[in-house]
């Protein structure tokens, strides 16, 4: 499983020209999820999200507060491009989990997202759909999160 962790100052995603989720201070985070991924998996990237500390304290000294510590928003967009293999030209998706079973543990994920945080400080976009997805990264602060390799460590 692979995400991209952005800090925003705000986030949003837009289906047929109509915002369906918006976030204020917190992250925005596209959400991959591969063929051989497990529920251990899906730990590892959600327990990271909420633990990164990506956020600077009272005094201004950065990396020293998470998302929990902020209660800030989490804006969530499952993308399957994050496990394209691009050695060549054109994209090679099949790293990237069936459609129907990446649906399900989507969901399953942000279940688990919002279990161990806030559910109302926990939006997504659509499964799915062609999106407009609009942030104002805030840094810019950007980071790759890779479930395999965080288990290797």
């Amino acid at each position: 499983m692979r995400a991209i962790i952005q800090r925003v100052t705000s986030a949003s995603v837009s289906v047929d020209n109509e915002v369906i989720s918006s976030v204020a201070r917190g992250v925005m985070v596209l959400v991959g999820i591969g063929s051989d991924d497990t529920i251990s998996d899906m730990d590892v990237i959600a327990n990271k999200i909420l633990s990164l500390r990506i956020f600077d304290d009272n005094e201004g000294k950065m990396w020293k507060k998470n998302i929990v510590d902020i209660d800030g928003d989490i804006l969530c967009v499952s993308q399957f491009t994050l496990m394209a293999n691009t050695t060549k030209n054109k994209p090679d998706f099949h790293r990237a989990m069936a459609s129907q079973s990446s649906k399900e543990m989507y969901a399953e994920f942000l279940e688990k997202m919002r279990n161990q945080y806030k559910s109302e400080k926990i939006q997504d976009g659509r499964f799915g759909a062609m999106m407009n997805v609009t942030l104002t990264n805030d840094g810019p602060v950007t980071f790759t999160l890779d479930s395999k390799e965080t288990k290797k460590l």
